[in-house]
């Protein structure tokens, strides 16, 4: 931070940059020198909102809220007798049978797509991509649109050409959010008719803290194209750690009890039509697959410099 000239004295103007990540009062002595005041970012770690800033929620009245409230409440009545049910029977799965896929997501009925959410760039104002997820014809989830990574001549966005489908964050009765709990299985499994783009699958793990509320594992899925379908297999350990689009240099692996979202992007930076078939997704335990994490390479000796 910049104090103001002197006015006492002509020669000098003395000044003192003061350091928010360091704590430290530097004061120097610069002859003849106007120093402009800059804008200190001081949002250097803080997050404002788990949205980035992007604001998509609808405000309403409180008299509304109450409205609504009431509509919901025998929905929410019906989740917590079930969960009620769930709590006095204490049969959990306790083991993931080794060959076996359970499935998360089976879009066999269009009131599996109302768990997702569609999102591209044009919805902010930041390209002209369109997507939408809905029912093929063949009864199966169709994730369908078209790409375009024209950048908006607004001066401020640089990159653009993205579309990407979201689960909706799973929430017990009364509203109260939770988390999926994958620790039983190590491998995830989907079956998918693509059209020889490549996708992008995210596993979200938002903590609690501000600085965590980005964390995403993405992981590449390749498609054949053509008309017949293929089922992927991709091990956990495989995903790497990402935050806003950038891939982290200190890597660990994912909480598998802290899974809050699960999405696929479509952003290859190719123009035109793009589709995607999806059939299920799922988990599975592979007994032969040992491997915790792919990228701790930094923590064993045998990867230190001089060693």
């Amino acid at each position: 931070m910049y104090t103001l000239c002197n006015k006492l004295l002509k020669n000098y103007i003395p000044f003192r940059n003061y350091s928010v990540l360091c704590k430290k009062l530097d004061n120097k002595v610069i002859l003849n020198y106007r120093p402009t005041l800059p804008q200190i970012n001081r949002t250097l770690f803080w997050e404002k909102d788990r949205k980035g800033g992007y604001q998509t929620e609808t405000k309403v009245s409180y008299i509304e809220h109450i409205k609504n409230g009431f509509k919901e409440l025998k929905i929410e009545l019906k989740l917590f007798a079930q969960e009620m049910k769930e709590f006095i029977e204490a049969d959990p799965v306790l083991i993931a049978r080794p060959g076996e896929t359970d499935l998360l997501w089976c879009f066999n009925e269009p009131t599996v797509l109302d768990k997702f959410v569609t999102t591209s760039d044009s919805d902010h104002n930041e390209g002209y991509s369109k997507c939408s997820f809905k029912m093929s014809s063949a009864g199966r989830a169709n994730f369908y649109g078209h790409l375009d990574v024209r950048v908006p001549k607004d001066g401020r966005i640089k990159k653009a050409g993205y579309c990407a489908i979201r689960s909706k964050r799973i929430r017990k009765s009364f509203k109260r959010e939770t988390t999926y709990d994958w620790s039983l299985y190590n491998t995830l499994v989907l079956k998918v008719r693509g059209d020889g783009r490549s996708y992008l699958l995210n596993i979200s793990c938002e903590g609690y803290y501000d600085i965590t509320w980005n964390d995403i594992y993405h992981y590449v899925l390749y498609t054949r194209g053509g008309p017949y379908w293929q089922i992927a297999k991709i091990p956990f350990s495989k995903f790497v750690l990402g935050s806003k689009g950038r891939l982290q240099d200190k890597q660990n692996r994912m909480r598998f009890d802290k899974i809050t979202h699960f999405g696929i992007s479509c952003g290859d930076k190719i123009n035109g039509p793009f589709n995607l078939e999806i059939e299920y997704i799922g988990l599975e335990f592979d007994p032969t697959h040992d491997e915790e994490f792919a990228y701790e390479m930094y923590k064993t000796e045998k990867y230190i410099v001089g060693v």
